[in-house]
C-alpha cells in the first residue's frame, strides 16, 4: 500500500473516565474541560464523550462546556457518542440551538444501564428506528458514524440507511491481542474494513484499544480514519500525564500505519464480490 493514498489515522480521546473520577466527589475534581485542554494541546485530533442516561459520567453541561471549549480548536473534531433512541439526539439538538461545534455522532445500541458497549447494531431490525434519526442528524450538517460489529454484511445496511462512517466494534481483537486467535480478529476487521470501503463508507475503530493493540490493528487495517480510546489513555495517562500519554498514542498510530504501508497490499476483491456489495446497498437504499 502507498502512504498517498490514506490520509492519517486520528486520535479522538474519550473523556468520559475523567468525568467518572469527578462524579465520586463533589469538587468538580478532576475538570473534564481542563483534561480536554492538555490531550489537545498535545495533538490530539479530537475529543468523544458518551453522556449515558444514568448521567454517570459525562453529563449534559460537560458536552456544553466541551462544544464552547472547541470552537477554540477549529482544526479538532467533537464526536458524541449514545444511542438516538434515548438522550443522543436532544443533546446533540441543544448544541445545534446554541450554534456550537458538534462534528460526529456516534450510533451506539446501548441500553439505559449498560455497563459498557458491548455489540453493534442490528441494522435490519433497527432499521426503522435509525433511519430518522441519521437523516435528522445529516440536516444539521453532522456526521453519522454506526458502531457496528466487525461483519462485511453489515455494511450494505449502513450505506442504505444514510450512515457516513461505520465504528468497528474491536473488543473481541483486543481480547486476544498477542494470542494465536488474534489473526482470525484481524481477518474479520480487515474483511469488514474492505466490504466498507467497497460500499463508500469511511472507517472509524474503537473499544479496548491501547498502545501496544493499537499498533498491530493498524498494521492490517490501515484505512482506519478514526481511533477513540478512553479507558486505557486515561489509564496511562496517571503514570504518565496527558501529554506524555497522546505523544505515545500518536507514535502507536504512525508505527501501525508504517508497517501497513509496507505490508503487502491483500488480494483485491473479484469484480463480481464488489459488484454484490455495491449491488446490495443500491437496492437497501432503494
Amino acid at each position: 500500500m502507498s502512504s498517498t493514498t490514506l490520509p492519517r489515522t486520528t486520535l479522538s480521546v474519550n473523556l468520559n473516565k475523567v468525568a467518572l473520577v469527578r462524579n465520586s466527589r463533589l469538587s468538580g475534581i478532576p475538570s473534564v474541560t481542563h483534561a480536554a485542554t492538555l490531550c489537545l494541546q498535545a495533538g490530539a485530533h479530537g475529543i468523544t464523550v458518551h453522556p449515558r442516561p444514568d448521567e454517570r459520567h459525562i453529563r449534559p453541561s460537560d458536552v456544553v462546556e466541551l462544544a464552547t471549549l472547541l470552537q477554540d480548536w477549529p482544526q479538532c473534531e467533537f464526536n458524541i457518542e449514545g444511542n438516538p433512541l434515548h438522550n443522543l439526539m436532544d443533546i446533540a439538538e441543544e448544541l445545534v440551538r446554541r450554534k456550537l461545534p458538534i462534528h460526529q455522532l456516534t450510533f451506539v445500541p446501548d441500553v439505559v444501564d449498560q455497563r459498557t458497549s458491548d455489540h453493534g447494531w442490528n441494522l435490519v431490525r433497527n432499521a426503522a428506528a435509525l433511519a430518522p434519526c441519521i437523516k435528522r442528524a445529516r440536516g444539521w450538517g453532522i456526521r453519522v458514524s454506526m458502531f457496528v460489529d466487525p461483519d462485511a454484511e453489515v455494511m450494505p445496511h449502513a450505506h442504505a440507511l444514510g450512515a457516513d462512517r461505520v465504528e468497528l466494534y474491536t473488543e473481541p481483537f483486543a481480547a486476544v491481542h498477542g494470542t494465536p486467535q488474534e489473526a482470525r480478529e484481524l481477518d474479520r476487521l480487515a474483511q469488514a474494513a474492505d466490504a466498507a470501503r467497497q460500499c463508500g463508507l469511511n472507517l472509524n475503530a474503537g473499544h479496548d484499544l491501547d498502545r501496544v493493540n493499537l499498533v498491530t490493528l493498524l498494521g492490517r487495517v490501515p484505512q482506519i480514519r478514526e481511533v477513540s480510546i478512553g479507558h486505557a489513555l486515561i489509564a496511562d495517562a496517571l503514570e504518565m500525564g496527558y501529554t506524555a500519554t497522546v505523544h505515545a498514542y500518536l507514535r502507536s498510530i504512525d508505527e501501525g500505519l508504517r508497517r501497513g504501508m509496507q505490508a503487502p497490499s491483500p488480494p483485491s476483491p473479484s469484480p463480481a464480490g464488489q459488484g454484490e456489495l455495491r449491488e446490495a446497498a443500491s437496492r437497501l437504499a432503494r
